[in-house]
């Protein structure tokens, strides 16, 4: 197997993993009386990103092979996730073991991306047709749930079943296996001194900082706040403004429950990955970066216009701007990152960009969405059609502002920012 085939492996189990539980896990909550901590999940995984890069950067940077930190910690969240489900009558413990897989899992992301840039050359050119095939993961663990686990779960919608958290159990245990026949990646900063700003990547910042990068982390720390919405709250919404009132029609049957559906976004991310290397060509990193902040705000837009009357195609629309949402911005920071970026300090830079988006960010954003949410909620156990406009118009409006912080102030001052 060739080494793009190796890594583009790791990135399929990579994000199947993640795709198993994280659209679910807000419906299965909710079937099982914990419908008010819903947006906990969503919590727990920042927190979890935001020790990622003193893990990072302590461990992986200095210590010890990438592949076989991968290995250890995929096989460690493994064994975690088998006892997830057994404690969902206790939901303390549920999301504290919860906080413990994605102590392991959330380090994954980082080393995965750093280990892959280690044995590419060309960034903006390869990256993207490896980081495809863990979209094509997302999306067959989403199509898994709704085709393959729906056939043992009776009239219960899989989501509100114990079994994608068993799926995820058994991908990471097989990741974690897998990822010992990877390439050999040796830690880029052994040897060098210890210190919590290395550990940080504050070290990392300070080495490539400017104006426009320090716009960029600022920017995508403040556009994480509404993402954390779509992520909580889209597979309940879905759940709400289509399948619960439309039972046995065209759509349903063809896509069975709400994580099927929501592999539209992955599916258009598919498209857009593949046409990235195009677009950075004719677009540069900040229109890149634009054109991935304003889908956000679009995609908002039209879950707000489309859930007092349930309007399928609207909510499918905005469910597709996922390609542009996410290749756009997220995929594009990576590369900025990595192309800005010394051997030495990629993991550090890599990790410190998970410490901002995955964590700081989409803590902030959990909480506060889960808190405007549960205001809105007025003693039902869901929203309603007509109290979601409230909700979507908010992370609608605060992606629009910092998109126009960051139109106005992102100024690169050199060629290598925008190309």
């Amino acid at each position: 197997m060739t080494v793009r085939a190796k890594l583009s492996t790791m990135m399929f189990l990579q994000f199947f993993i993640w795709g198993a539980w994280y659209t679910t896990i807000g419906n299965y909550m909710a079937a099982h009386g914990m419908a008010g901590l819903t947006h906990w999940p969503y919590t727990v995984n920042p927190v979890a990103a935001i020790v990622a890069p003193f893990f990072l950067g302590l461990v992986a940077d200095r210590y010890f092979a990438t592949e076989r930190v991968l290995g250890t910690l995929h096989l460690l969240g493994g064994a975690v996730m088998i006892a997830v489900p057994r404690f969902t009558g206790a939901p303390a413990v549920f999301i504290l073991l919860l906080l413990l897989y994605n102590l392991c899992y959330m380090p994954t992301l980082g080393l995965a991306n750093s280990l892959s840039f280690h044995h590419i050359q060309a960034q903006e050119k390869q990256f993207p047709l490896i980081r495809v095939f863990g979209t094509i993961g997302w999306i067959v663990a989403g199509l898994f749930i709704g085709f393959v686990l729906s056939r043992f779960t009776g009239d219960q919608l899989p989501d509100n079943t114990s079994l994608p958290l068993y799926t995820t159990a058994a991908a990471s245990l097989l990741l974690g296996m897998y990822s010992f026949s990877l390439p050999h990646t040796p830690p880029p900063a052994a040897g060098q001194r210890v210190s919590v700003r290395s550990i940080v990547g504050l070290d990392a910042l300070r080495e490539l900082g400017s104006g426009a990068f320090y716009v960029f982390i600022i920017s995508s720390f403040l556009v994480c706040i509404p993402l954390a919405a779509y992520y909580t709250f889209a597979p309940q919404f879905a759940r709400v403004g289509v399948y619960d009132l439309h039972t046995n029609n065209l759509v349903t049957r063809i896509l069975p429950n709400p994580s099927s559906l929501m592999t539209l976004g992955q599916m258009s991310e598919t498209g857009f990955m593949l046409l990235m290397p195009l677009m950075f060509a004719r677009l540069g990193v900040k229109r890149m970066l634009m054109v991935g902040m304003a889908a956000w705000v679009v995609r908002y837009a039209l879950f707000a216009l489309a859930a007092p009357a349930a309007v399928f195609w609207l909510i499918a629309a905005a469910i597709l701007l996922h390609g542009i949402c996410y290749d756009f911005f997220f995929v594009t920071g990576q590369i900025y990152v990595d192309k800005r970026s010394t051997p030495a300090i990629r993991g550090q830079a890599q990790g410190f960009l998970v410490l901002v988006t995955y964590g700081l960010g989409m803590f902030i954003g959990a909480q506060v969405t889960g808190n405007v949410y549960n205001r809105l909620l007025g003693g039902a156990t869901s929203l309603t059609l007509d109290r979601w406009p409230g909700f979507w118009v908010l992370p609608a409006g605060f992606a629009a502002l910092v998109l126009l912080f960051f139109a106005v102030l992102f100024r690169p001052r050199v060629t290598a920012e925008v190309q």
